[in-house]
C-alpha cells in the first residue's frame, strides 16, 4: 500500500447521493481477484455507452478530471453490498481521497485498508466544496493526514475524524498484516523468552 502524508489535488465533483458499490464498479468486473485494470471499469454503467464509448458528459472523462486524485462525492458514499473491489477501482482510477458528509461503514473500512483515505466533512462545509469547484473548476485542495485536515485556497482549514490505527497505518503505508509485522523484533524476543 502507497504510503499517504499529505497529497495537494484537484478535485472531481460527483454531487450524486447514496452512490452504490455496484454503481461504482458493476458486479460483472467482480470475477477479477486482483486490482489490475478496476480503474478503467470504474463508474463503468456511467462513463460507457453501450458500445463501449466513453460518455463525454461524464465527469471523469471530462479533460479537467485527469490526474485528479479527489472525488468530491455526494452523501452515503459507498453504501450496497461490501465489494472490496469498489476502491480498488476507485485507486485503479487514480483517485486517493473521497471527501463526503457520509460513508457506507463497510466501504469506509475497505477503503482504508486499501489506501483511499474516506474524508467525512460536515453539510455545510460539503456544501461549500461544490460551490467552490462551480465557481473555480480547477482548484486545489491539500489533504494532510498527520493534521487531519483539508486546506482550502483560502487558508481555511477543516478538520475529519480518522481512527488512530488507520491513520498510522496509511502514515507508514502498511496494511494491518504490515503493521504486525513491524513488531517482529519484539515478537522474537517474546518468543525466545518463553522457550
Amino acid at each position: 500500500m502507497a504510503q499517504f502524508t499529505t497529497l495537494t489535488s484537484r478535485v472531481v465533483p460527483l454531487p450524486a447521493n447514496d452512490v452504490d458499490t455496484d454503481q461504482i464498479i458493476p458486479a460483472r468486473f467482480l470475477k477479477a481477484t486482483d486490482k489490475l485494470d478496476m480503474g478503467s471499469h470504474l463508474f463503468a454503467d456511467w462513463r460507457y455507452n453501450a458500445d463501449g464509448s466513453p460518455r463525454p458528459d461524464f465527469v471523469i472523462n471530462k479533460p479537467e478530471s485527469q490526474g485528479a486524485h479527489i472525488l468530491l462525492a455526494g452523501d452515503n458514499f459507498g453504501c450496497g453490498s461490501s465489494r472490496e473491489h469498489a476502491p480498488w477501482a476507485l485507486t485503479g482510477f487514480g483517485f486517493q481521497a473521497v471527501i463526503s458528509t457520509s460513508f457506507a461503514d463497510i466501504f469506509r473500512n475497505n477503503a482504508l485498508k486499501n489506501g483511499l483515505l474516506p474524508i467525512v466533512v460536515n453539510p455545510e462545509t460539503h456544501q461549500m466544496l461544490f460551490d467552490l469547484l462551480e465557481e473555480v473548476p480547477n482548484v486545489q485542495l491539500v489533504v494532510d493526514l498527520a493534521t487531519q485536515t483539508v486546506k482550502l485556497p483560502t487558508g481555511q482549514s477543516v478538520s475529519f475524524p480518522i481512527d488512530g490505527f488507520s491513520k498510522t497505518c496509511l502514515l507508514k503505508g502498511t496494511d494491518e498484516l504490515g503493521y504486525l509485522l513491524g513488531f517482529e523484533d519484539q515478537i522474537d524476543a517474546f518468543e525466545q523468552a518463553a522457550a
